[in-house]
């Protein structure tokens, strides 16, 4: 573990957070719905953020994990989304790891009412989710039909998060605009890839009302990515 052991985490503010995650994620961009930024120092500085927020499309995610006898209205607040992440080369081998267990952590303890944790790894722009695979993290979904979206301009969005533009939902008529006539309004190009959607149950009496597939299950797909390159899981392993 190393100097890894080393590194504090601890709650920040939004704007200290959002700072951070604009320079150093691979996107350059926050997710407004984010609201517990978590910073992971070492040697008194920042290094890493991670940000926790309502997922965007929660009544999607909200079933996919039983919390017991209860109505949707009760399970609407037992969940948040990892849904940033990102740390400088200053932190040393393990240290993302590490510091999502410590959130976990400190998530157990001051916010006990969160029951699990969802979070999306990118395999179009990033990886294939190594990081939770290393965090105890369950692979639940790969999605070979991502969404995602490379605007004329050179950014990358996704559909689902296009949901929060209000003049784009009344230009394309509501939020079921398909992904295909969102490519032709925007005179953007549909990226190909895979997102990979992982759970951790930090509440143990919970469990997943949907099938927990094998990490061999990337390679099988040939979804296997690691920052932005196309790799399989056994080609890695040989790199290390």
């Amino acid at each position: 573990m190393g100097r890894a052991k080393e590194i504090l985490v601890k709650v920040i503010p939004a704007k200290v957070a959002n700072e951070f995650v604009k320079k150093h994620h691979y996107s350059g961009k926050v997710v407004n719905n984010s609201v517990l930024h978590f910073g992971c120092f070492l040697d008194d500085k920042l290094h890493g953020v991670m940000s926790y927020g309502n997922s965007i499309d929660k009544s999607k995610m909200v079933d996919l994990v039983n919390t017991g006898d209860k109505t949707k209205n009760q399970k609407w607040n037992e969940f948040l989304e990892l849904n940033r992440m990102a740390f400088d080369d200053y932190l040393p081998k393990y240290s993302e790891s590490r510091c999502i267990a410590i959130s976990i952590k400190l998530l157990k303890k001051n916010a006990p009412h969160i029951k699990w944790i969802v979070s999306f790894a990118d395999g179009i722009q990033c990886g294939d989710g190594t990081i939770y695979r290393a965090s105890g993290f369950h692979l639940t979904q790969i999605n070979s039909k991502a969404e995602m979206l490379r605007m004329p301009n050179g950014e990358v969005r996704h559909r689902i998060a296009m949901h929060t533009d209000r003049e784009l939902v009344f230009e394309m008529g509501g939020k079921n605009a398909g992904i295909k006539d969102l490519a032709k309004h925007l005179n953007a190009e549909i990226m190909n890839g895979s997102q990979f959607r992982y759970i951790y149950l930090i509440d143990k009496n919970c469990s997943l009302n949907v099938p927990i597939l094998p990490f061999s299950k990337i390679d099988e797909m040939g979804a296997g990515m690691y920052k932005g390159e196309k790799i399989t899981l056994a080609e890695r392993q040989e790199v290390k």
